[in-house]
């Protein structure tokens, strides 16, 4: 694990020299992913993906424990890849229920059918048979490279998958995750817990099982987003430039946040770590021992917290905001 997370973190710096990712020097897109609750952060990263040539998504897994449920993130995805014309891509949920624990975020902030199907999307078909469990497992096991994993919501299924088969973790070649707070405060996902993050919160069980699956890890937490605000000028600058269904989304969906964003309360956190994952030089990745603190109930259920025996992932801080806007702005373009 240790060797694994060095050798990480050496490509990673090597890479920000020369503005690329590991898929830029392969012959063959780079096998990704998506785990995803989409809802709009999950859509604006997930577009950031579909539209870059050096990756190719292999599935897309619905968590049903995060904000959106499973009819609403499924008819999402689908949409995106028709929007896209993506291809063929196996769409699935998750459970609606954690592995442990019950810290399912409010009902009436979670993204409905009826509100994902007001988006416009075109129809992109069904889901397959499997479940995202299932399906997610099945990819892995069956990819000839290691597999790369975007984690942006609840790590429900990616935490089920590893605990029935602890050997996926041989063929994941990176499992980036938007959620956690390591050294800043949390979400303040209730009265009494200030130091969780919503995505670890929902599942804080299925993340301990991923941090300590052994599968290289890093972490985009929200030491990370909260330098990367969304702010009115982006927004402005989006609509000017918008130049394909897809940057036209996405301008359409900054513009319904017009309120928090003015009010400087929405962040780049799932555009963030996808873009990491794209080009890993536009954060700073360091090293550190984090446990995630799984005690349901418990002031600090959730917390994503070094400690001294920790599991040793990268934890990214620092990002480039400016190449950020640019990085995105030319993939929803592209």
């Amino acid at each position: 694990m240790v060797g694994r997370l060095a050798l990480s973190l050496v490509l990673a710096c090597v890479l920000g020299v020369f503005g690329r990712t590991t898929a830029a020097s392969a012959q063959d897109p780079v096998p990704v992913v998506i785990d995803s609750d989409m809802i709009a952060d999950d859509w604006m990263a997930t577009l950031f993906l579909l539209n870059d040539p050096d990756f190719s998504v292999k599935a897309i897994t619905v968590a049903g424990t995060g904000f959106a449920d499973c009819d609403a993130g499924v008819r999402a995805a689908l949409g995106l890849l028709a929007l896209t014309d993506y291809g063929d891509v196996p769409v699935s949920c998750g459970p609606a229920s954690p592995l442990a624990g019950d810290n399912a975020p409010p009902a009436e902030w979670r993204t409905t059918l009826e509100a994902v199907e007001g988006l416009g999307l075109p129809d992109g078909g069904d889901p397959v048979a499997q479940d995202a469990v299932a399906l997610f497992t099945s990819v892995i096991q069956a990819s000839p490279d290691p597999v790369t994993v975007l984690a942006l919501g609840p790590l429900t299924n990616v935490g089920a998958a590893l605990e029935a088969e602890p050997a996926l973790a041989e063929n994941i070649e990176m499992v980036y995750v938007m959620g956690g707070a390591v050294d800043v405060e949390g979400s303040s996902v209730s009265e009494e817990n200030e130091v969780a993050e919503w995505n670890i919160y929902c599942d804080p069980h299925a993340a301990r099982i991923v941090f300590e699956s052994g599968a290289p890890v890093t972490l985009i937490p929200l030491d990370a987003t909260n330098e990367v605000p969304v702010t009115p000028e982006f927004v402005a600058r989006l609509d000017a430039e918008k130049a394909t269904p897809e940057a036209e989304f996405v301008a359409a969906l900054l513009a319904d946040n017009a309120e928090s964003i003015a009010a400087g309360d929405y962040y780049f956190w799932d555009p963030l770590a996808a873009a990491v994952l794209g080009d890993p030089g536009l954060v700073t990745l360091t090293p550190r021992d984090v446990t995630v603190i799984d005690d349901p109930g418990a002031p600090e259920d959730g917390r994503t917290k070094p400690v001294a025996n920790g599991s040793e992932i990268l934890v990214a801080t620092a990002p480039d905001g400016d190449a950020l806007e640019e990085l995105l702005i030319a993939a929803w373009n592209a």
